[in-house]
């Protein structure tokens, strides 16, 4: 009797010499009926090498699988897509600023931030939105830390003495600023982040920072500087590159049921795609700041990189401290701030700070606290260094996340 497997074909056991040679018919199969029953057929994977040979050993155990070449080298790459996108756009910057420069004339940076808010309105669900409101409290302490709390430091920022003296007011100023436009939501999406909490503080943390930053500049750097922010300009800015796109892909999802099930089908490749827009930014500021950053000495350069991380490693300690501490003082019944979506949305908004509206108030102050191109330097670096940090962070989330559901 033959038994048919789709990977393998194996006989069942015969039966014993003496009965295999036996004259009589009926013997033969009073013996067979009364023989013990064959083991049961055991199925064996049939596992195909990068070769193609069969891993399926003589004896029909299975052989230890050769790793194929270039997979460990594939698989780090694919989870860390986006700091390595970062870093190889800052590398390109560096060893050739012509593309760079070319891509800001032509403003690709507005353009990927509204391809990013784009992907941010198709992929964002309505659920989303509900839960987003539930957690108002979170939302309220992030941006009472980005536009109090973080301003506040910059008082003590202003106290070290740093030559380049520009350095430190750059850096300075760089606390006084909202959040970042597109990066903050881009990681909350990958972390697994509430994606419409981290759009509605990044949203009212810059509508409300035409009113905040000038005031936080006046009062901890520039008193008496005369500093004033363009308001209408920032604010059509702020408009045409973050709510209008994410209308635009929020109403694309929700009138055509065939759009929403592809980008709820591909959403790992959205989430790529939003990485690769995001590494544009960096890619662009290096390739602009390229001859100042080689004219600055690397002893100075490499201090204020440090200090830059050193602050944003403390702004990430303090958010996530503080949701902790608030969250144990709701006893009777489980924080919004416990919830692992909401928290990671605040602990990455409320981190960041943004580029593009310090460069518009660099420019619009003309040299009043020192030279542009040196108060930019180290919020670039700072900008850059952020976005990199967090993306680590957000790998780690991930991969803890893939154990934990591994584990289960």
């Amino acid at each position: 009797m033959i038994t048919h497997h789709p990977s393998l074909l194996r006989l069942r056991a015969p039966l014993p010499a003496g009965l295999r040679h036996g004259t009589s018919h009926a013997l033969l199969f009073t013996a067979a009926a009364y023989s013990p029953s064959p083991p049961p057929l055991r199925l064996l994977p049939l596992r195909v090498a990068a070769g193609g040979s069969s891993l399926v050993g003589p004896d029909g155990g299975n052989r230890a699988t050769p790793p194929q070449p270039g997979a460990a080298a594939l698989d780090f790459a694919r989870s860390n897509f986006l700091p390595l996108a970062l870093i190889g756009g800052m590398t390109l910057g560096l060893l050739d600023p012509t593309l760079g420069c070319l891509a800001h004339k032509y403003s690709l940076s507005k353009y990927s931030t509204f391809g990013i808010f784009v992907i941010s309105g198709l992929t964002l669900r309505t659920k989303e939105l509900g839960a987003a409101l539930q957690a108002w409290p979170a939302g309220l302490f992030g941006l009472g830390s980005i536009l109090l709390f973080t301003p506040f430091l910059a008082q003590f920022l202003v106290q070290i003495q740093f030559f380049p003296r520009e350095f430190i007011t750059g850096l300075a100023m760089f606390c006084c600023m909202p959040t970042t436009l597109s990066s903050g939501v881009t990681l909350t999406q990958l972390a697994g982040g509430n994606s419409a909490l981290a759009l509605a503080m990044t949203v009212i943390s810059n509508l409300l920072g035409i009113m905040f930053v000038p005031l936080s500049l006046a009062k901890y750097i520039g008193t008496g500087a005369g500093v004033s922010l363009p308001t209408k300009e920032l604010f059509r800015s702020l408009v045409n590159t973050l709510l209008v796109p994410l209308i635009l892909g929020k109403v694309a999802r929700e009138t055509s049921k065939g759009i929403a099930e592809f980008v709820d089908g591909n959403r790992q490749g959205f989430s790529v795609l939003s990485a690769v827009l995001l590494s544009l930014v960096p890619w662009i500021q290096v390739s602009r700041s390229r001859s100042l950053l080689l004219s600055v000495k690397p002893k100075a350069f490499a201090i204020i990189v440090t200090i830059g991380v050193l602050l944003h490693l403390a702004l990430l300690a303090f958010n996530a401290t503080t949701l902790q501490v608030l969250s144990c003082l709701k006893q009777k019944e489980e924080s919004v701030l416990t919830r692992k979506e909401y928290a990671r949305a605040v602990i990455l908004v409320a981190s960041q700070k943004t580029l593009p509206v310090l460069v518009a108030v660099v420019e619009q102050l003309g040299g009043a606290l020192g030279e542009s191109g040196l108060l930019v330097i180290p919020c670039v670096a700072a900008h850059i260094n952020q976005i990199i940090i967090d993306s680590i962070l957000v790998n780690w989330w991930r991969q803890r996340d893939q154990r934990s559901t591994s584990a289960k």
